[in-house]
Order: structure tokens, then sequence, then C-alpha cells
């Protein structure tokens, strides 16, 4: 530049703006929600009025601990579910809830007892009932605070709580329609028992991990046999064999199972080592897939199959019990053991034949009711044995600390000294666990509290069928839909194939099981259960107004059945609900209860991880089933696991957990938001330190390209406002590009897609923005007076800023409401307060679509040959050039001949040539048809946009060209 030429540099339009590049979310993020807290943002939309209810239910967390990774990504789900539905014309509600009741809490209050030297039975009920109440209403203030911190909008001033009194009331009632439309019931068999907790358990509190367990191969001796012909069988004498890995349950044997479909035969020892269990002449009864296995683990050195043995003649076989007749068995073992044909038996390890304990396994206890056989009740809460059990009184199974007690040792030395073994050995498998202990379960038979699935509830409302199963199964498959589709199919085979529901626990904390029952009568009797209205009335009028504590009150029994009944005759049952009944009777005291809830009682959507098929989905479905006849929900949600980076399940010893604090307190809470938009969370999902890198780049990207809006906007006013129908090729392109993704934003977000919405949104800010469109118009913007093409230029940037921060503040909603601040400020502003605009559909066309697509295949033919250039120092700038193009397509040279191509391509200058490319000219092997010739531009550089033109230095003002000497004015 000469010495006269002056610098005019402020006499550009460069992009002013205050929104920095560094967003320093950790520590702003936190003003945002205390501006949020004191507008009373989620207030101000219930005032929105017109608007369809969208309701999401919320599935109670657990009042216990601190959040981890798993609660962040499942209430961020929920969040932007609410936020984009808000976003979109409805009135959103969000109720956030807490699960209160459960042996967790108190687990934690016994500690607390042991550590000051306290007996949790030494304390009244309701002191140590009120203990747990403090206890949770800790943790629920401290979760509360944490969810927020993420952003998650709802009512978090009035969330529901299950300890509430009026939940309590609702869940007691609840319970009582059980108990009025037939389909409670006592009964005894076996469940999961945790004789740690000493509860029974549900499937949803259990988890598997691998357990090395005993295993022993038992003797049956056949005491009495015939053939299906009548005639004496050769099998007396003959011993069946069975294999288990549970020698406690071997006290409780009733019978022994063989499937008549598998293949057995009669197998005799002829060589084994001395002293060996498994003796020469021995014989046994074995499937024949798997005699092979047997004799290897007995030792056996040789053995003969000396004949088959047909299913019909095993339906005729009496065995004695191993023990029968040991001394100091005191007869206790002195029964027949029968063969019974049951399909649960398989040929894929073991012997063939099951040992079947009716009150320690599901299978055996099928088997037991259908044959009638005698049911046990050898083994106590604590998991120890009878004290009155011969041989094996007061030994124990699993130990209070959920260890392995002595009775599996002393059962199998006892088989091996009446000679009842073949062999013993360990194996390791995967065993049920309580998820909360941590320790091994049983199956233990104990009188418990069912719901009958398959009995016809007696409410008038089957029209989804009769009984819970058949009402869940239809609520499944024309009532939901299911993202992901499999999470119906996980259901439904779940339901189909469920038990009854076991509703009772043995604890202290929680709803209990309002009922009475007449004394001296049978749980099969007709006036077992008391089923009276006025007493249920009064028992919930007083849950409402003193909570659930006042039905372990002094004189409880008395005051509910009132005058009409001798509380003598009647026994109150003190066992607690189950927890999933808890929270399966939310949409109860929630969605039909709440002025915030719905009309119907039903949910638009339930969103939860995948546990939930067995847990919440599942409990909820059974409980609504029979109570309202059907579903409570209209869309299931389902989440995955998350995973560390390496695709391991995250725990405290392998030290992988990512805490959702730290990632708030190192990045800010929207870039934890963004990864759960950017990752499928209907899968399993990876994080970690790597992850959360990547997932800041895409944030810095879309944050660059947010920050050259909002410069390219500084000072726009309405009168800058361009017609859509006066905008040049370009603008109206993008148009094009907005119509066409806010319908794709619109369906995504009502499909529950963040994925695909995130995902499609950045593509279009970083690939269609900020690398194609800002690129070109950066000159006009910068450069140009004030022109058509820049008039349209900050138009459309005007329409692209109010679409992409409503598209994108569902998800980013702290950096969406700092963009939106930064051009309209004010004390009631908040683009959370407003909605997606509506996009004409004039905006659509598909044809220039088609255009702009070809042109920037050959723009990028241009732009990769003028790399070559600058990587080879030929140029600096791509400015610096006016490359030769030639194009072949006679449509594609006709729609560049009318377009500026100097801004298309970022060069002073180009040459269209149709004639035939020379062999020198550059090509791309993906782009047909299209070849650039390097040429440099001739003239002048102009001092004011850099363009080398050779008009430059003829006007008025000195060193520039043309456009801008007339943009100077």
């Amino acid at each position: 530049m000469c010495a006269e030429t002056p610098d005019y540099k402020s006499t550009l339009n460069l992009p002013k703006t205050d929104f920095p590049m560094r967003a320093g979310l950790p520590k702003r993020e936190p003003q945002w929600l205390e501006r949020w807290e004191k507008m009373g943002v989620y207030d101000r939309l219930r005032e929105k009025e017109g608007r369809a209810p969208f309701t999401l239910h919320d599935g109670p967390p657990y009042a216990n601990g601190h959040l981890h990774i798993g609660h962040a990504l499942n209430k961020t789900i929920k969040d932007m579910i609410v936020r984009s539905h808000q976003m979109m014309g409805f009135d959103a509600r969000y109720v956030p809830g807490w699960d209160c009741h459960g042996l967790p809490i108190e687990w934690k209050i016994e500690e607390q007892y042991r550590q000051k030297g306290k007996d949790k039975d030494e304390v009244p009920v309701i002191d140590f009932r009120q203990e747990c109440r403090k206890f949770a209403e800790g943790w629920v203030d401290i979760q509360r605070e944490e969810f927020k911190r993420l952003g998650i909008t709802g009512n978090w001033e009035n969330p529901y709580l299950t300890m509430d009194y009026h939940a309590e009331r609702v869940i007691a009632e609840e319970f009582m329609k059980f108990l009025m439309n037939g389909t409670l019931y006592q009964g005894s068999k076996p469940v999961m028992w945790s004789p740690v907790e000493k509860t029974a358990l549900a499937e949803a509190e259990i988890e598997y991990h691998d357990h090395k367990s005993h295993t022993i191969w038992v003797k049956f001796p056949i005491v009495r046999a015939v053939e299906p012909t009548g005639a004496r069988s050769s099998l007396s004498g003959v011993n069946v064999v069975i294999w288990t890995t549970t020698p406690w349950t071997i006290p409780s044997n009733r019978a022994i199972a063989f499937n008549p479909d598998l293949s057995y035969g009669l197998y005799k020892v002829t060589a084994a080592p001395e002293g060996n269990w498994a003796q020469k002449g021995d014989h046994y009864l074995l499937a024949d897939n798997l005699a092979e296995d047997v004799m290897k683990s007995a030792k056996v050195e040789e053995y003969v199959r000396k004949r088959d043995v047909s299913s019909a003649q095993l339906d005729l076989v009496i065995c004695a019990h191993p023990l029968r007749g040991v001394d100091g068995g005191e007869g206790e073992w002195d029964y027949d053991v029968p063969m019974l044909p049951g399909d649960h038996v398989t040929d894929e390890a073991g012997t063939g034949f099951v040992h079947t304990a009716p009150s320690h396994g599901a299978d055996d206890f099928i088997l037991g009711v259908k044959h009638g056989l005698q049911m046990t009740h050898n083994v106590i809460e604590d998991g120890s044995f009878r004290a009155s059990l011969p041989l094996f009184g007061g030994e124990v199974i699993i130990t209070p600390k959920g260890k392995e007690g002595g009775a599996n040792t002393a059962v199998i030395n006892k088989l091996a000294e009446v000679g009842g073994l073949i062999a013993r050995g360990r194996v390791t498998h995967s065993y049920p666990h309580s998820w909360r202990s941590k320790a091994p379960v049983i199956f233990r038979n104990t009188p418990q509290w069912f719901a009958a699935v398959d009995k016809d509830v007696e409410d008038g409302q089957d029209t989804y069928g009769a009984t819970i199963r058949e009402r869940a199964l239809t609520s499944i498959d024309k009532l939901v839909k299911w993202t992901p589709q499999t999470g119906r199919n996980r259901l439904y085979s779940m339901i189909e194939a469920r038990p009854d529901w076991v509703l009772s626990r043995q604890r202290a904390w929680g709803v209990p099981l309002t009922c009475f029952t007449k004394k001296d009568a049978l749980p099969t009797d007709e006036d077992f259960l008391l089923r009276d209205p006025a007493v249920n009335a009064r028992i919930a009028e007083a849950f409402e107004v003193e909570g659930a504590d006042c039905w372990y009150a002094d004189g409880a029994k008395e005051r509910f059945l009132g005058n009409d009944y001798n509380a003598d005759d009647y026994e109150q049952v003190f066992d607690v609900l189950d927890v999933w009944f808890d929270s399966g009777s939310t949409h109860a005291f929630v969605l039909r209860d709440r002025e915030d809830g719905t009309e119907d009682g039903i949910a638009d959507v339930y969103m939860e991880g995948t546990d939930q098929h067995r847990g919440w989905f599942h409990s909820s479905m059974l409980q609504a089933c029979g109570t309202l006849g059907r579903a409570p929900y209209r869309n299931v949600v389902t989440h995955g696991f998350t995973l560390d980076e390496k695709g391991n399940k995250m725990s405290k010893s392998l030290g992988n957990t990512i805490v959702p604090e730290k990632v708030v307190q190192q990045y800010g809470a929207d870039i934890l938001r963004l990864w759960v938009a950017q990752t499928d969370y209907t899968a399993d999902q990876r994080i970690g330190p790597e992850i959360l890198k990547g997932v800041a780049d895409s944030y810095r990207r879309l944050r660059n390209t947010m920050r050259f809006m909002l410069g390219a906007l500084d000072s726009f006013r309405e009168e800058d406002r361009m017609e859509f129908a006066d905008m040049p090729p370009l603008e109206r392109w993008v148009l094009h590009r907005l119509a066409e993704l806010d319908q794709k934003v619109r369906d995504g977000y009502a499909a529950f897609d963040f994925m695909g919405v995130f995902n499609a949104v950045f593509n279009f800010a970083t690939v269609d923005l900020s690398s194609f469109y800002f690129d070109i118009r950066k000159d006009a913007l910068y450069c140009d007076g004030d022109t058509e093409r820049r008039r349209a230029a900050r138009t459309v940037m005007d329409i692209l800023f109010h679409r992409l921060t409503t598209w994108l503040a569902p998800i980013l909603v702290f950096t969406m409401e700092e963009v939106w601040l930064e051009r309209f400020p004010g004390d009631e502003s908040s683009v959370h307060l407003v909605d997606i605009p509506a996009t004409p559909k004039e905006w659509l066309n598909e044809g220039l679509a088609e255009n702009v697509a070809s042109l920037r295949r050959v723009r990028r033919v241009v732009t990769a040959a003028l790399e070559i250039q600058r990587r080879d120092k030929v140029i600096g700038s791509s400015l610096e050039a006016a490359p030769v193009v030639h194009v072949e397509d006679d449509r594609v040279m006709a729609m560049l001949r009318v377009l500026p191509l100097d801004d298309l391509f970022i060069t002073s200058g180009v040459v269209l040539s149709s004639d035939p490319m020379p062999s020198e000219a550059f090509r791309l092997p993906d782009v047909d048809g299209v070849g650039v010739v390097f040429e440099k531009a001739e003239g002048e550089k102009c001092q004011r946009c850099w363009k080398i033109l050779p008009d430059v230095g003829q006007y008025e003002h000195p060193g520039v060209c043309g456009r801008c000497n007339a943009a100077l004015g």
C-alpha cells in the first residue's frame, strides 16, 4: 500500500459481538439457573393457553446417594423430550419424583444403629420409620440440586414423593383395589429370599454374578419298580443319579424329574479305583448324552451301557431318599421319592435327572403343585435350617454377612458318610444376588401375598382382557408405542411367562398391606380376607392425614375395624408392599390426582433404562392393568447402560467411573448434555475423557457458528429485512435447506431421536453454513455497502438465528440462552419461553437444491485445485487466482454463467470454458466433466477487499475497486 493510501479497515462491516469464544460454562451456568428460577420460566410456560398437554411421567430415582452417570443420562433425555415438545407447541409438563420407601434406606438406618450399638428390633417401629423418612428427605434435597445443576426443567418446588401422606394413602387404596377385585391371595411358594436382608426380593431387585458353588452327584436308590406290563422290574437296587449345585436343598427333596423326550440308559461300572465312591458293579440310570461326563467326574475307569430305559419304565419307579434310615434322622426322610416327568429337564448338563425340592425352586414348585408333593419348611428367614431339623438343625446356608455358611458342607459330609455320593466338585456359574447387599440369595418357601395375574379381575373393566396378564399383553401390542421396538418384545416375553406378582416384603419401611385376615380361617376360605369398603375408607382417610405410620400405632386394629367387627377375630397384616408396587402406583397419585397431571390418568411417555422392563415399566403395567384395566402409558422409551471408553461396565474397583459432578466442574453441564445428544441412547453408550474431549470440540465448532451469526447480525434492524421473493438464489437455497431441516428436527424430536436431530443440525451448521454459505458470503457481509446482496444475507442470518437457537435449546439449554440474550437482552427474555418458528412451505425448492448441489461439486474441484497452488506456495490466498474452469455439462454451464463466480469460488476472477479440457487441467476422480487450469489474477490488489482486479485505482477513493468505492460513498 502506498503511503498516501488510507487504512480502510475501519470502513469494513466487521462482525461485532460480545459473545465470547471461550464459553466458561462451569462458572456461568449457575447464573442462568438463578435467572430462570427468578423468572419462574417453568411456571410461565404453564400459563400459555390453548396448548395440547404432553406429560412425561418421571420414573422415580431412589432417594439414596449422589447421582451417577446413569442418572445424568436418564434425566437429560427426559429433559430433552419435555423441552422439545414444549417448543413444538405443547404444554409439556414434568413432575420429578422420588422413590422413598424400601430396603436400601432401611438398611442404612440399621447400619447407623449397629454403629451405635442399637438393635433395630428393640426400637419402636414408628420411631424407626421416622428415621427412614428423615434419611430420605435429606437425599431428596441433595439429588434435587444435583439434577437442577444439569439444566433439568420441571416442577422442582412440588415434586412427588412416594412417602408423602397422600401418596401413601393412594398406594394403600390401589392395593385395596386388588383386595376387592379378587386378585389378592396369600400363598406359600418359593420366592427369591435374601438371608442378609431377611426379606423376599422381586426379580427387579436381583442381579447375576459369577459364584463358585459346590456340585454333587447323588445316588437315589430305587426301592420299587415294575415294568409297564406289570411284571417285576430288574431296576430294583439300581441308583438314579442326580446332580445339583445346591447341596443344602437335598434334605428338602421330594421327587426326581426326568424328561420323556430324552434318551436314558442303564450303566454298569466295570472298573474303578480302590476306595472310589463309584465302585465296580454299581448300576446307575443316566441320560445317554451325559453318561460319559458323569463317569469321568466319578473317576470311573471303565463302564458299559447295558440297555435302554424307557420313559414308561421311569414313570413307574419309586426311589428312597439318600438319607432314609440314617442314624439320628428320626425318620425325617423315610418317605418315597417318585419319578415325575418334567419338560424343564435337559441333557445339557448334569445327569438328565433333576432333584426336585418344591420349596426351593420355581420349576420344582410347579411340578410339586401338579403332583401334590409336600412342601417343606426347613429353612428359616435368616438363611439357616430350622433348629428341629435332624442332623442339620441350625446350620447356616448364607451368613448375615452374605458369606457361605456350613450347611452345604454338612449335607455333603453326611451324604458321603452314608454312601450317597459318587462325585463332588466345584463350579463357577451365574448366580442370583441381591443388588443391594450384593449377597447371594436362595429360593425359599415362605407365606407371601400375591396378585394373581391369570384370575379374572372383578372390576368390570374388560375392554382389553379379563385378567391382568391379558390386559397387559393387549396393552403392549395395541396401546403402546415402543422406542426402540425391541422394548416391546422384551416386556411382552416377560409378561407372557411371569408368575403371580409377589406383593409382600417382610420389612418395616414402606406402605403396609392394609388388610385383615380371619383368625383360624385358611387362605382358601372365602372369609379369610376381610373385604369391607367402610374399613378401607377409614384406612385411606387416616393415611391422608397421618401417613402410613398410623397402621403401626397402638389400637390401630380396633380403630380401622370399627364397631362392626370384633378385633380379636382378626389378624392385622404387617408386611409392607414391594416398593415396585409403590412406584407402579405413581400414575394414580401423580397423573390422576395432581392439577398438573392428565385428564385420563395416562402418561404420554415413560422413559427409563432397559433394566426397567423387569422394573418400573413392568410393575406399572401390572399395577395399572389391575386397577385401570390398561397400561398407564402411551409411549415407552428405553435407554441402554453407560460404559467406559473401552466398553467395560463402570465400577469403583476398576476406577473407571465418570461422575456427573466432575464433568460439570470441568466442562459444564452443556457438554454432558451434548454427549447425551450425540449418543445412540437406545443402545449402551460409552463415555470417558477422550470421548468428552471430542464432544467439547464439537461444541466449540458449533459455538463458532453461532458467534459468526451474532457478529454478522450486529445492528440488524427490521427495515433491513428482505422479502423471500427478492432474494438471490444462494439465500433461497439456504432457506430451502432450513425448511427441509425444520421437518427433520420436528420429526426427530417427536420420535425422541436426539442424535438424529443434533447430527442433522450440526452437519448443517458446520458443512452447509460455516464451510459453504458463510465462507462465500463473508466478502459481501464485510465489504458491501447497503446492497441487496448484503441485506438478503443478513435477513437469512436472522432467520437462521431463530431456527438454530430454538432447535438446539432443548439440548444446549445454557448456551442457547446465552446466544439468545446476546441479541435479545432483558429481564423477561429467554429462548425457553419461545417456540420453534413455523417455516413457510414456499421455501422448499427441490430444483434449486439440485442446482446448488451441482455448483458445489464444481466448487469442490476449484477449491482442491487452488489448495495445491497454495501448498506449493504459488499463491498465498485464493484471491490471487483467476482460474479457468472447464465444464462439459451444458446445464451446469448455463447456471454458472449467471452467477457471481468469484463469490462462489472466493477468487478474484473466473473464466468459464466449454472447450475440451486440456491434459494439464486439475480433476477430481469423483466429479465428472469438470477441470481447472490455474491462472493468476490480473490487476492490482484492492486495499479494502483484497481482491486483485483490473479496475483498482481508477476511482475517487485511492487503491480500491469499483465495488468498494461505491461502498465508501
